[in-house]
């Protein structure tokens, strides 16, 4: 099979959707910050699954179902048998090619990201599958420009998946130690510039993931754009390793795949990301610029 974009656009997928080795998934989280500040409100996007989805997709459970329920963490890595599993059950495999997609980053705010759909990607190559895009603007855009939707909740057949784990693509707290001392390194910060000044871990560059899509149209900008937001910080570098991380690991993905996109390929997230960093005492935190 040959291999498909890292990013699709609507119309690449409206011209596939008959293909019986196509798997439409729909990854859609609602993520909410209170008003008065504090830990952000995370809900299933099953019901709005059910509500109205693109025709032949399938529902993955981020929220309930892909993240390590022992972890002290939100979105942790799972189980490598247990996503290998689910993502067998709703038919992505060897044989298949899969395009992801999202209702957008978060509730209420004019960021255009699909990091959603973007962290669910990650997993997927994270643990050896292959030939999976996201959807450029997601169900925002596919609904924008008028394009069907269906309430029916199809099933594909269970896959065989015979790959391997890219251990690469995953960084931890002691690979982000290493990584402030080591120029070979680029450590990006996914977060706002207010949230990088509030708190960030000595060495990061602040890269906000919100920058790369047109709130409006909610389609990428081009890549002369997109390149411009990251040659500063010496992340497309092929030389040298990137790691991205955010507040839990989900904005981190979206600026990998960016990266990736723009002929990046070293790109690792850190998983844990803040949550994880700012919960250990010893690990050193900067406020305000370097």
């Amino acid at each position: 099979m040959k291999n498909i974009p890292l990013i699709v656009t609507t119309e690449w997928l409206a011209e596939r959707l008959d293909d019986p080795k196509l798997r439409i998934v729909d990854a859609t989280v609602f993520m909410k910050f209170p008003d008065g500040g504090g830990p952000p409100n995370v809900e299933s996007g099953r019901f709005s699954y059910g509500q109205g989805h693109i025709p032949g997709a399938v529902y993955a459970d981020l929220v309930g179902e892909l993240t390590d329920a022992a972890s002290d963490l939100p979105f942790t890595v799972p189980a490598r048998d247990a996503f290998v599993k689910k993502m067998t059950e709703l038919g992505i495999g060897d044989d298949t090619y899969t395009v992801i997609y999202d209702q957008n980053a978060l509730v209420d705010e004019p960021v255009a990201a699909s990091y959603w759909a973007s962290r669910l990607a990650w997993q997927l190559r994270y643990e050896g599958f292959e030939h999976i895009a996201i959807l450029e603007g997601g169900l925002q855009k596919w609904q924008a420009e008028g394009r069907e939707l269906s309430t029916e909740s199809p099933g594909y057949p269970r896959a065989n998946y015979t790959g391997h784990r890219r251990s690469e693509m995953l960084a931890t707290k002691e690979d982000v130690r290493k990584a402030m001392d080591d120029e070979q390194t680029v450590l990006i910060n996914s977060l706002s510039p207010e949230d990088f000044q509030a708190a960030h871990i000595p060495g990061s560059k602040n890269i906000f993931f919100g920058m790369h899509a047109d709130t409006e149209t909610k389609a990428l900008y081009d890549e002369d754009k997109l390149r411009a937001s990251f040659e500063k910080s010496g992340a497309l570098d092929p030389s040298k390793k990137v790691i991205t991380y955010c507040g839990g690991g989900i904005a981190a993905t979206w600026n990998a795949l960016m990266l990736n996109r723009l002929g990046q390929p070293n790109v690792a997230v850190y998983d844990g990301s803040m949550n994880e960093w700012t919960s250990d005492p010893s690990c050193p935190v900067i406020k305000g610029a370097d």
